[in-house]
């Protein structure tokens, strides 16, 4: 079987590799092609949108990967079909099991390879689209994105910006709200904030403190002040998917600073962390699922596999959508959900499994 092995491990990651390449550039140049006149008239260099293309090209590999496996598999897998060479190989007493071992030996390093890429290299192709997005074909989001802005910045600490500007790192109409047990305890305001570099604080200017207590209320003001937030310049121009940009390190190191102050948001990161630890397992079960589904000579052929695969993969995909949705939304268990599909899928494989030629 070691020969065997050989050739099925070259015929899988050959066919995966062409499957990806083809559907990534039918992609690329559909989106090339309906993106054309807005490249023209805003004027976009060439090395600038080559470098998007290629950024896209990865974000596309990641989201395609349950798509391209599972198709290489039952490609590779029912071509052998097709020409009795399963059960050559099952008759001369080798078993379906060891006869799997190429097949998920080569899934194993696609998730491996889906594993590094997700971790370290697809976040920050992810940035490299967004801001390509931002600069050249949505202007207005720039704008958009860092008006009334939200942050919490400690446990009971809820800060306001009715607008922020970049270039120089100030905001406009800025409120700092200590709320404790749905009570307000006190409310410092100020017409503008400004970070200063040398110093790395923020500076208030004209600003107001009104304090709550048991007697009533206190008024403080002052021309300007030097505060102590646990927020830079960074935190206020985050992109719509930050958590998406992040490294695995810099996502673990979000999630912490966002654990001591106590953030909301905070699932959204954690999510992406249990994906990105989730998503390469799929294209081993995907694999295992499409071998079992192709084993068998059928009358369809391959292209009825290969569309039974197509279906097959839309809906693990689906299922991913949507069970992420749940998990964002709020649910109990959000690591659990995240893993439905994978769940799903390998207990419809041991199923399916039962199945399989002998």
């Amino acid at each position: 079987m070691k020969l065997l092995d050989k050739l099925i491990i070259k015929d899988f990651l050959k066919t995966y590799l062409f499957v990806v390449l083809m559907l990534i550039l039918v992609v690329l140049v559909l989106d090339f092609t309906e993106k054309n006149d807005t490249y023209i008239r805003n004027e976009v260099p060439a090395d600038e949108i080559l470098q998007y293309m290629l950024n896209y090209g990865l974000y596309l590999n990641n989201l395609l990967t349950p798509i391209t496996v599972f198709i290489s598999v039952i490609f590779i897998t029912s071509k052998m079909a097709g020409r009795t060479e399963i059960i050559a190989i099952l008759s001369s007493g080798v078993s379906f099991l060891r006869m799997l071992v190429p097949f998920i030996m080569s899934a194993v390093l696609i998730a491996v390879i889906s594993f590094l890429l997700n971790g370290w290299v697809l976040p920050v192709a992810t940035a490299g689209v967004s801001e390509f997005r931002v600069e050249y074909l949505d202007k207005q989001q720039m704008d958009l994105n860092q008006k009334n802005i939200h942050i919490k910045v400690a446990e009971d600490l809820y800060a306001y910006l009715f607008k922020y500007f970049t270039s120089v790192n100030s905001g406009h109409n800025f409120t700092l709200e200590h709320i404790k047990d749905g009570k307000l305890i006190s409310k410092f305001s100020a017409d503008r904030i400004v970070w200063d570099t040398t110093k790395n604080v923020w500076n208030a200017r004209n600003w107001r403190l009104r304090e709550l207590n048991e007697m009533g209320e206190t008024w403080t003001t002052g021309d300007a002040m030097d505060t102590t937030l646990s927020i830079s310049p960074n935190d206020f121009d985050l992109p719509l998917n930050h958590h998406e940009t992040l490294t695995l390190p810099e996502l673990s190191k979000q999630i912490l600073v966002l654990e001591e102050r106590g953030a909301d948001n905070i699932s959204y990161y954690k999510i992406e962390k249990y994906v990105r630890f989730m998503s390469p397992f799929a294209a081993i079960l995907l694999t295992f699922i499409g071998v079992i589904v192709s084993a068998r000579k059928t009358r369809g052929g391959s292209g009825f596999k290969i569309a039974l695969g197509f279906m097959l993969a839309f809906v693990y995909i689906i299922l991913f959508l949507l069970s992420r949705t749940f998990a964002e939304a709020g649910t109990s268990y959000p690591i659990l959900a995240v893993w439905i599909p994978n769940i799903v899928f390998g207990l419809t494989g041991l199923v399916l499994y039962k199945t399989v030629p002998r």
